[in-house]
């Protein structure tokens, strides 16, 4: 019989994910031993409240509030508590105890990532995170391994469940965004303050985390740009199908020249963007995740599958366990994130994009050569226009979409027709993105 050594595990947090990754850690131990070559063993759960009732039935000579005292006691920490305190001394704690860590914590990273894997690789831990970003969607490993050799060009990346729910509800079944909000909360997709998912907040830091990994370079979440969905109207969404668009929440993370200094830059933001039917994207319905990669050699590759979910996002959080739990019983130390590049963090005034443009307008001659001046004197191509006037009524409507332009050409184009005595309102301004 076969002798393992024992890798002992302390779990910070027991929620939805915590509370399924202690479940699958006790249940499949025989199973993880055998593919580690090492015995895992689930030392203890550190929580708030041991007496509190959670969604799977463990063992409550597991459950402690000493945090510290687990930490010093386990070889490897898995921190699912969410937020940054006490997440964050409880990490650094851990890797200065000589542990290794896996976390799910996307606000961790996103804010405080450089400080902690700094502190790694001081001491040759290894930190990893594959369930931060795309619940059981492998994305951060085949940035950092996989493609490691390759050039990343480009993510497009549908990163929120809540938000592809409640965009692809109002596709579908022509919904406004307070009604598909209402079934998304019924069906326990939104929380009941929804604020990190619709405002962007939660796609934003999972773009800062993709773009770091995807550029080699630093990018914190101050510098990503951030508009949630909270404007997008019922009639945006039906607009954009009828063009042969749907309307997704994406995070971007792009490697570009700036067109003022020619140097290379990067840009990672987060916006609801036109995207062709004929993407692939396009097709990602429910509250499923995508990450869209386009890199040099290897070509578009895409990631697909589930967002969130406790047992789905555990899988991720188990992945990279039995990762490190193999480094530990081959030795060696940690790797190390590769941030070596540090590219410059474009703003978003220095992109170049495409919009689609809504105007309500007054139906006269002559209004048509007075919007088109507006689009010239700013230096941007008009690609297709398309105009509509309902029966009886003085106003028309035009939807004009763009070539590429800069970013910042294109927002003083709008502020100029906002201004002009020939349109009535502004009633859409939406970026397309996609293009194959």
């Amino acid at each position: 019989m076969i002798e393992y050594r024992t890798i002992r595990v302390g779990l910070l947090g027991a929620g939805s994910v915590g509370s399924q990754v202690a479940r699958l850690l006790l249940h499949h131990t025989d199973e993880l031993t055998q593919r580690i070559g090492a015995r895992i063993e689930l030392v203890g759960i550190a929580v708030r409240d041991p007496a509190a009732r959670r969604d799977v039935d463990l063992p409550s000579e597991l459950f402690t509030t000493d945090a510290e005292t687990l930490i010093t006691g386990s070889d490897i920490v898995i921190e699912l508590m969410g937020g940054i305190e006490p997440a964050r001394t409880l990490v650094l704690e851990a890797i200065a105890s000589g542990a290794d860590v896996v976390t799910g914590n996307k606000a961790l990273l996103a804010g405080h990532g450089p400080e902690l894997f700094a502190a790694a690789e001081q001491v040759g831990a290894q930190l990893s995170y594959e369930a931060a970003v795309g619940g059981a969607i492998p994305i951060t490993r085949p940035l950092r391994d996989s493609l490691a050799g390759d050039r990343i060009d480009r993510i497009l990346g549908i990163v929120n469940g809540t938000t592809n729910f409640i965009l692809d509800r109002m596709d579908t079944t022509g919904a406004s965004l307070e009604d598909a909000l209402a079934t998304a909360t019924e069906l326990g997709y939104a929380e009941a303050d929804p604020t990190a998912d619709i405002g962007g907040y939660d796609a934003a830091q999972k773009a800062a985390i993709l773009a770091s990994l995807a550029f080699h370079t630093s990018v914190p979440v101050e510098a990503v740009h951030r508009e949630g969905i909270t404007s997008v109207s019922a009639d945006q969404v039906e607009s954009a199908r009828r063009a042969g668009f749907v309307v997704k929440l994406l995070a971007i993370c792009e490697r570009l020249i700036d067109g003022e200094t020619g140097d290379e830059g990067v840009s990672a933001r987060v916006y609801p963007a036109l995207v062709p039917r004929s993407h692939p994207l396009a097709a990602v319905h429910g509250a499923n995740n995508a990450v869209f990669v386009e890199a040099a050699a290897a070509g578009p590759l895409m990631f697909y599958g589930a967002g969130a979910g406790g047992v789905q996002t555990a899988s991720a959080v188990l992945g990279d366990l039995v990762a490190i739990a193999r480094r530990h019983v081959i030795g060696g130390p940690g790797t190390a994130e590769s941030t070596h590049a540090e590219l410059p963090v474009l703003a978003i005034g220095r992109i170049t994009t495409r919009y689609s443009i809504t105007l309500e307008v007054a139906d006269e001659p002559g209004v048509l050569e007075q919007i088109a001046r507006v689009f010239a004197e700013h230096g941007v191509s008009v690609e297709q226009l398309q105009q509509t006037v309902a029966d009886g009524s003085q106003r028309a409507t035009l939807v004009i979409g763009t070539h590429e332009a800069k970013e910042s050409a294109l927002a003083e184009t709008v502020a100029s027709l906002e201004q002009s005595p020939v349109v009535a309102s502004v009633a859409s301004v939406l970026r397309v993105e996609g293009a194959l």
